[in-house]
């Protein structure tokens, strides 16, 4: 879902600095220079977002950005039934 995919690198450039131009599907968050603590606030940040329930030991660097977002994209249509962005994050 392209939705998540842009939602995900819109968090990781404004919230983590990240450079655009480094986040790829194949890019690990430890390429990103995301530490733990750092991963486990991803997820709770799109947990708020999408409203659905990430599990945070999968909070791990060498998670994919790729990874994460079809995590995300798998969880929504159990728990969402209309298109997200009603959030303000």
């Amino acid at each position: 879902m392209d939705t998540v995919l842009t939602h995900l690198t819109t968090v990781l450039t404004s919230k983590f600095e990240v450079p655009v131009g480094k986040i790829t599907l194949n890019t690990s968050l430890a390429d990103l220079e995301l530490d733990s603590l750092a991963a486990v606030e991803l997820y709770v940040t799109l947990q708020e977002h999408w409203d659905v329930p990430l599990d945070d030991s999968e909070a791990t660097p060498d998670r994919t950005v790729g990874e994460i977002s079809q995590t995300i994209t798998t969880l929504l249509p159990q728990h969402q039934q209309s298109a997200p962005g009603n959030k303000a994050n």
